[in-house]
Parts: structure tokens; sequence; C-alpha cells
């Protein structure tokens, strides 16, 4: 290679390159270093060499920049998080042998349980109707032996960032065909009428000094300490320099290829408040050039002390953000209870303090008042995502068996419907973890990053026995897709339409002027009672309330009709919503 402008090096090749087998061999001073190129689009089994790829000979059959339709607004999305290999490697999925554990167990339709109780798969994720699926982790990762289909991992452990990961493609040792399923599977979601979201790990690699990026430019591209020590902000022993001007080139680079390459409609930053600021505006404004419905989230936790305060891409910070979201804890820790500390009981479980912090996330983060909302600054509702669930600790229905204690599975069932709920239809942007429409447990398992299959598949049967739950699901989510009035992108629309009423009992009431939010209807009221026996509440007006919602069902069809009401009696530990 030849030195050339501005540091690089190049060398040029004749012929047909596909399929070339290359690394890199640098000098640094007298020592010399093998690497693989950090750039690379594909590699070898297992990711130790990179390999030249004609990408145009990549592409499945049908291959087309056809999308969704999604209007770009992130509160009119609905995110289902999904690991890839969990779709399917149940006994119960119905999804073929050959596809357990890959990209394309994603393609397969009429998928059902054995004894034919349940739909499975994308059907039923299809069925849901949510917009967006969010894979966890697919590019080419450290910790699982692509040549095997026995380990998990969820894949945060960066090794090739350009490359998809081999264990999920039916033939490893082939460097194009994981590009090609790949492909194949972001196709068929597309044709299924469901948007793919990444997600990316730009804040650290699998081990700093094995990385090319350390091998080839020692020093430049991870952030360290005084004594020459790697920074430790993600708590894994190092973390990346986004700030510094080819490091941030690469990150950019890297969200454009993917994006293009492969038609992707979203990007989940995992510890986002780890990259710097200016970052993730390039990020935003790269991936605007190529599609602006392309959604951009991320996990803005304030973490290490190498980046200064005023730099960090976190929650604090969320102003400098327009449009990216942040994932707010302060919503899911109030519902649920903190996720440090399993048996804290959140709102849903009695806790009068966490009130305000419920009616912080219902209104999306945005400054309503003194007491609610404005801890992120002056942000609009659709920059919080609401949840109260991810991978990341326990499941909900995990903590609350935690937390409840010695409640039956039917009370809890009533709290998990609750609890969901909220998230759901509270401003912002809903995002639920893929079995939480059937109350997924992984048997207390608060980490399952590499625990086996029989943690962390999604259990099919769960799913028939828990029917009536994933109904209630269908239906909120349909209620807040046919509405408006949970959907509004500003903060001023929230502040002006939507008004707290002062009940009783930590009952957390509030109505939606609908007609000025641009609803069909013309006022809703959504009221959550926590409490274990009915609380009536009182109506904003003596008017024909329709009620949509209960403790059991939800949608949009009319349930009852209360007739000239000024109140409604909203059973314990449950939800309702209803509207004039």
């Amino acid at each position: 290679m030849q030195s050339d402008v501005k540091g690089t090096w190049i060398t040029t090749l004749s012929g047909d390159q596909d399929g070339t087998i290359y690394t890199y061999k640098v000098r640094i001073g007298s020592t010399w270093t093998e690497a693989v190129d950090p750039y690379v689009r594909a590699a070898t089994i297992n990711g130790v060499r990179g390999v030249v790829v004609d990408l145009n000979k990549t592409n499945p059959t049908k291959w087309t920049t056809d999308k969704p339709a999604f209007s770009g607004n992130t509160v009119d999305a609905l995110i289902y998080e999904l690991h890839v290999r969990d779709l399917s490697m149940d006994a119960n999925s119905g999804i073929s042998a050959a596809n357990k554990g890959k990209f394309l167990a994603l393609t397969e339709h009429g998928t059902k349980t054995p004894n034919g109780s349940g739909i499975t798969g994308v059907d039923a994720i299809k069925e849901l109707g949510v917009t967006h699926v969010q894979l966890l982790p697919i590019y080419d990762y450290k910790t699982v032996d692509e040549s095997r289909n026995d380990q998990f991992n969820w894949g945060y452990d960066p090794l090739n960032y350009n490359v998809p990961e081999g264990s999920y493609a039916t033939k490893p040792a082939v460097p194009a065909n994981r590009i090609t399923e790949l492909k194949q599977t972001v196709q068929s979601l597309h044709d299924d009428g469901l948007r793919v979201i990444m997600d990316v790990v730009y804040n650290h690699v699998f081990d700093a000094s094995a990385s090319g990026f350390q091998k080839l430019v020692p020093g430049y591209y991870f952030r360290l300490n005084a004594d020459g020590t790697y920074g430790n902000a993600t708590g894994v022993g190092n973390e990346v320099a986004s700030e510094r001007p080819m490091v941030r080139k690469f990150i950019v680079d890297s969200v454009q290829y993917w994006a293009s390459q492969y038609h992707l409609d979203g990007f989940r930053f995992d510890l986002m408040g780890v990259l710097d600021v200016a970052t993730m505006q390039q990020v935003r404004a790269a991936l605007d050039a190529i599609d602006p419905t392309i959604i951009v989230l991320g996990e803005g936790w304030n973490m290490g002390n190498l980046l200064p305060d005023a730099l960090r891409a976190n929650q604090v910070n969320a102003t400098k953000l327009p449009r990216i979201a942040q994932f707010n804890d302060t919503l899911r820790d109030g519902i649920k209870g903190s996720v440090f500390n399993a048996d804290a009981p959140g709102y849903v479980g009695g806790s009068v303090p966490a009130k305000p912090d419920v009616q912080s996330g219902i209104v999306g983060m945005v400054k309503y008042s003194s007491s609610i909302g404005g801890a992120w600054g002056a942000v609009d509702p659709g920059q919080s995502v609401s949840y109260v669930e991810a991978h990341d600790n326990l499941t909900l229905a995990d903590k609350l068996a935690v937390s409840m204690g010695a409640t039956s599975v039917a009370v809890r069932a009533k709290v998990f419907r609750l609890a969901s709920s909220i998230a759901l239809l509270a401003q912002g942007m809903p995002f639920m973890q893929a079995g939480q429409e059937f109350m997924r447990s992984k048997g207390g398992d608060g980490n399952s990053y590499k625990s086996p299959d029989s943690v962390n598949a999604l259990q099919w049967a769960s799913r028939a026995a828990n029917i009536s739950t994933v109904r209630y699901f269908e239906g909120l989510i349909a209620l807040r897709k046919a509405h408006s009035a949970f959907r509004m992108t500003k903060a001023s629309a929230v502040k002006a339409n939507l008004k707290f009423l002062a009940e009783p009992m930590n009952v957390i009431a509030y109505s939606l002027n609908g007609a000025a939010a641009g609803d069909s209807w013309k006022q809703l009221v959504v009221a959550h009672n926590p409490n274990g026996k009915p609380v009536r509440i009182t109506l904003p007006g003596k008017a024909n309330w329709q009620l949509v919602v209960n403790g059991l069902k939800a949608g949009v069809k009319t349930l009852q009709t209360l007739r000239a009401s000024t109140s409604v009696l909203v059973p314990g530990q449950s939800t309702v919503v209803l509207h004039r």
C-alpha cells in the first residue's frame, strides 16, 4: 500500500477480486502487526479475516427500496424488540429445523404450535399490529462460534461492525451468504408491512487491544485515562472516542452503509450517552439525506468521566438531539419499580411516591409543570421512548412475581396489563420486548445475555395460554394507531390538550382534547387505578361516555355506554379509556 493524502494508504488490484480474502499488515515503529480492515463488509467464518465482496451479487431475487408506509414521526411507531434466535428456537415454534436460530426464520409464514392452538413467528408479530421490529445486534459479534448452532449471546460485543453476524446465516463459512440472507429477511419483513430497526453498539468493542482500530492506529480510537489505561464508561473495559474526527467518520459512514445497503428503517444506539452530541447530530443528518423516515433512538444514560458533560449524547442533553429518542427509565421504573432492586414496587404495586414519575412519562417528558416532566429540558414527546420492559433486567412478569410477593397469578396478570397499558398509551414512542404480550418470563434471569435457549427462546405455548392478554395488547395498539390524541408531536400540544384530573387514592386520570389534537373523538379520558379495589372518578362533563378499555379488554369498539354520566367506576388494578 502507498501513502496517500491525510494519512491514508491505498493500493489497487486489477481483475475481479470478488471473494478475495485479505487482512492488513502494518508496521508501527519496528513492530509488525496484522489486522482485519475495520471497514470490511464481508468476512470469513468467525470474522477472522476480511473478504472483498461484490455487493450487487448479494442481492436476493426480490430486492426493492419500497418500504411500508410510515410518517417518520416517532410517536406513530410501535417498536417490538426481538433477538433473532429467540423467535424460533422453542420446540413449539413450528419453524423449520433448517431456519431455527437464523435470519430466515423471520421469513417463514403459516407457522403454528404443533397442536395448532396458536400462530407463531412473524405471523404473530404482524397480528399484534406493531410497526417496527427492532433486532438485537445483527452485526458480526465475537462471543459465539459461528460454526455451531448451540450457543447464545445477545451480541453486545462488536467484532466487525459492517458485516452481518454469521451464526444467523445458514452457511456462515460462505462470506456472501449472510449478506444475502439478511437482505432477504429485511425484504420479507417489509413485504409483511414491518419496518426494521438495527441495534448498534458503537460505544465499545469486544477487545480494544485486539481490535483493528487499536492495531492500525494505536491510542486514537479509544479514550484513555491519564495513566494510559483504557477508559471504562461502558463497564466492559473500553469506550470508543467518538468525538475524534476519524472515529466519528467511521460511525457515520457505518450507519449510512447499513441504511443504504440493507434498506434499514431505524437504529437503536446502545449506551448512546457514551457517544458525543456532534456525532449523533451527524448520524441524524446523514440518515435524513437517505430517508428522513428512518428512526433513531438510544440509551441516553449518563456514564463515565472522560467526555465533558455538555458533550454527552444523553438525556440531560436531549434538547441538543432533536428527532433522536431516548429510553425513558423514569417512566419504566416509575411504573414497575427500580430495575436495580427486584423487591422495589412501582406505581402499579402501590408506590405513592412513584406517581409523579409515571405522570412525567405519560406526558412524554415535556416540561409540563413544576412537578411533572422537564428533566430533559424543552423536548418534544417523540423524544421519549415509553416502555416498561426490554431485553435488559427482569421481564415485567418476573419483576412483578418478585415485587408483589405472595399474590395470585390472576392478580399479577391484572397488574401486568395495567403496567403495560400505561406505557402503550403514554405520549411518546411506545416500545415492548418480544413476548411481553404474553407475559414472557425468563425464570427470574435478569441478565440473560449468554443464558441458554431454555431461558431466552420465546415460549410459543405461553402465547396460546395467555391469549386474552395478547388480545388486550392488540386492542391497545389498534386504539393508539387509530387515535391521534395519543400521538401528539409537540410539547405545546401536550400541555394544551392533556389535562390531569384530580382523583383520589393514587389514581392517575387525564383527559385528552381529541378535537384539538385532530382526533375523530371529541374528548378522551384515560384512568389508571393501582389500588386493589374499584375507585369511582369524576369525568369532565356529563355526557354519553363510550367505554373502550377496561381491565380485560381493549380496542376501538364500545364495550359499554355510560348514559348521561358524570363519573365512572375504575376496576381495581386496571386501566379504563372512555370517549365522547
